[in-house]
């Protein structure tokens, strides 16, 4: 038999993973949102995007979420005049990330809270088997 409130931690640990490892390639994109080339004209860095799957635990009785993929974001890169900078090409263009900062933060925000939401319900059912207990105790 399945016990629901183990499947629950479960699925909600599960979530918090795969949200931790969302936030890591979040904050390397933000970490290289400036990141140039390293010779003229060579490319820089490139954004970063996850992808989530979903997997079915016979065991649990429940589909848990998990990362499917860390790929490339096929996004151009950026490219502006700059003839001075090292890693211009012989007309002063300069590639830079394809990386847009605010949509990373937003990214982080949803990731973050969906991070919270998955640690509460970690906590309200730690709460629930917590009172079970002390129910069957004073039965």
């Amino acid at each position: 038999m399945i016990d629901p409130l183990s499947a629950t931690f479960q699925i909600s640990a599960n979530g918090m993973s795969a949200q931790s490892q969302r936030l890591r390639v979040i904050s390397e994109n933000l970490a290289n949102a400036h990141s140039t080339g390293e010779t003229a004209g060579s490319d820089p860095y490139q954004r970063k995007t996850v992808t989530f799957k979903s997997e079915m635990d016979r065991a649990l009785g429940a589909d848990l979420v998990s990362i499917k993929d860390v790929g490339f974001d096929k996004a151009p890169f950026q490219v502006e005049y700059q003839p001075g900078h090292p890693a211009a090409d012989a007309n002063g263009m300069v590639k830079l990330p394809n990386v847009n900062a605010m949509i990373e933060l937003s990214d982080m925000r949803e990731a973050n809270r969906s991070y919270e939401a998955n640690l509460k319900v970690i906590s309200q059912t730690r709460s629930m088997v917590l009172r079970t207990i002390d129910l069957l105790r004073s039965s």
